[in-house]
């Protein structure tokens, strides 16, 4: 992703810190309140070999260490709080309809840097208890148009404290399916298909990230442990998970803010590790939790809170919106371009 070529924030440094702290406590406001959730307190590391680290693709490394007072034990700083949650949800017994919400500070060593990627993480993770009777792609949507609401209330919210900051978001968020965008156009790559329709309609929400499309590809990564890519949607399609993306003027990109799903069944988990030739994991004490069926049916997300604040705020550069580390290379392309980094 390049940076434009001509760039001159709207906001100087010291009224972009101001404008994070708006937008962080009014966004997490705004969900809690939509969506029933309540805040707990998240753990920063994880036990090594549990399996409720994120393992993201299933490649990336996480950053882990022992610890002395536990006999040189390992740890691991978690990549994101994806299965965490759902352990959570069941520890507190929360009735359907009902959830929690969490900062998430993660460290992703093995990220490619670029304006909207960092080896620093820090999103809202949420998780809410459903029935298995809403274990369907129409009870997601109902959830996606609930979050879109919060985003479009805090786009409102900035331009009425920043009225430089004019308002983009569609009224209403698109609701569109990876394997009908691969039917469409199959020439284009994945990437290109998210700018195409990010581009047409402002906001998109596209369904089924991770299963095999008609050509056999993925529209992109997923593990299989905690989203349902695989089970029929009960519309013709396969998948009950997906990401939020808008479409980012600045940057000339569709832009992801969020990825939220159902998630896996023991059934699901079953078949997806199959797929992915992971069986192995069934071994894991999460895994094991829930193939025994003693963890609660959950849906849940994450929204990335530096790429909602670089997006509202019309930034070029995620860091703009956080405090990461940089190549030599970025920081003077940075400075040449007028971007400050925090």
């Amino acid at each position: 992703m390049k940076l434009p070529v001509k760039y001159k924030s709207i906001l100087g440094t010291k009224e972009t810190e101001h404008a994070i702290v708006a937008i962080k406590d009014f966004f997490q406001l705004a969900l809690s309140t939509e969506l029933n959730l309540t805040r707990v307190t998240a753990p920063i590391f994880v036990g090594s070999g549990t399996g409720i680290n994120d393992d993201l693709n299933g490649v990336e490394r996480p950053v882990s260490f022992p610890v002395k007072a536990l006999n040189e034990s390992k740890m691991e700083i978690v990549q994101s709080l994806a299965k965490w949650k759902r352990v959570k949800v069941t520890e507190l017994g929360l009735e359907r309809g009902f959830g929690i919400y969490t900062d998430m500070n993660a460290l992703r060593p093995d990220e490619e840097l670029d304006p909207i990627h960092s080896i620093y993480v820090d999103q809202w993770d949420w998780e809410m208890a459903i029935d298995p009777k809403d274990r369907t792609v129409f009870f997601l949507h109902e959830i996606v148009k609930k979050v879109y609401r919060c985003i479009k209330r805090t786009e409102f919210f900035i331009y009425d404290r920043y009225p430089k900051i004019k308002p983009v978001l569609p009224d209403e968020i698109k609701i569109l399916y990876a394997d009908d965008l691969q039917r469409k156009y199959p020439k284009l790559t994945p990437k290109e298909r998210e700018n195409k329709v990010a581009k047409e309609y402002g906001a998109v929400f596209i369904t089924g990230i991770g299963g095999k499309l008609d050509d056999g590809t993925i529209h992109d990564g997923r593990a299989p442990d905690y989203d349902d890519w695989i089970t029929e949607s009960g519309d013709g399609h396969r998948g009950l998970n997906g990401d939020i993306l808008v479409w980012n003027e600045v940057l000339n990109s569709a832009f992801e803010l969020s990825s939220m799903g159902v998630r896996v069944s023991p059934e699901s988990l079953k078949a997806q590790l199959e797929e992915r030739n992971m069986i192995e994991r069934e071994k894991l004490d999460f895994h094991k939790r829930l193939l025994a069926g003693n963890l609660t049916q959950t849906l849940g997300g994450g929204i990335g809170q530096s790429r909602l604040c670089m997006f509202l705020l019309r930034k070029a550069h995620i860091g703009e919106t956080q405090v990461s580390v940089w190549t030599d290379e970025i920081k003077k392309d940075c400075a040449k371009r007028g971007i400050v980094l925090l």
